[in-house]
């Protein structure tokens, strides 16, 4: 690796489908809420894959009603904002059950950043208590402290695939995005990254492998861990088959 090539200045992590497979439990919590509320609407994986085009919770509601049950918005509409507090609430629950798997490589490239003092941010589309709901009995108590930046869908004014949260995590960073590097699932991850200027490692997860990867500087399989290491999918050649702070470096260098 050539000596001037300088680690990244930071990672900044996507969390539905990236950091967590938590897709499925977000679609049974939604059930779960449609079931309290007494509306007979239940998603199926199928359906609930392709809802993941549109990002936020309220607004794949509302997207799925004005597409599928246009005759339903009225009745339905008003109780949106309801529906997807007691939707937190039901996803809370299945994380602290234990219900959410990890995916492979996520804490351990999280751990070496930390311990090169390499910041790590999150850049989500998510709620803060659904974050702390899923990371609290991953980290325990002051989880969301790991994090140097945490950028959410509720702070700003265009969801993924809008450049939005990246360039606010990078904001609250005062950091280059060409400095640093965004790790996510799907294809309006990769896009809102990508206009945010940041380079992209992508991962498919459960419900996206089979999104338009295109746009992603490299895909693979995840990041790997010792004794199960990634495959390379797609995109930019990635040197090695774990996902690590020096391979990171070696890779934006080549």
């Amino acid at each position: 690796m050539p000596t001037n090539v300088s680690r990244p200045a930071a990672l900044l992590f996507d969390v539905d489908g990236t950091i967590a497979e938590t897709e499925d439990a977000h679609r049974r919590a939604f059930n779960q809420a449609f079931a309290d509320f007494n509306i007979d609407i239940v998603w199926d994986q199928k359906m609930y894959r392709s809802l993941l085009a549109v990002a936020g919770g309220k607004e794949r509601i509302r997207h799925y009603l004005s597409k599928h049950e246009p005759e339903r918005i009225a009745a339905i509409s008003p109780q949106v904002d309801d529906l997807h507090a007691v939707k937190t609430r039901h996803f809370r629950d299945l994380a602290a059950a234990g219900a959410i798997a990890l995916r492979p490589g996520v804490m351990r490239l999280m751990a070496e950043a930390r311990t090169h003092g390499i910041p790590i941010a999150i850049a989500t589309t998510m709620t803060r208590p659904s974050l702390e709901a899923l990371f609290t009995p991953i980290l325990g108590p002051g989880a969301l402290d790991r994090f140097s930046a945490i950028a959410t869908g509720d702070r700003v004014e265009a969801k993924k695939p809008a450049p939005d949260i990246y360039l606010l995590a990078l904001s609250t960073l005062g950091l280059a995005a060409t400095d640093c590097v965004a790790l996510e699932d799907s294809h309006i991850g990769v896009t809102a990254a990508r206009s945010a200027g940041l380079p992209v490692i992508a991962t498919p997860s459960l419900y996206t492998d089979h999104d338009d990867f295109s746009a992603a500087t490299t895909v693979l399989s995840d990041l790997g861990e010792p004794g199960a290491p990634c495959r390379h999918i797609a995109g930019k050649a990635f040197p090695g088959d774990i996902v690590t702070v020096d391979a990171l470096t070696a890779w934006m260098g080549a």
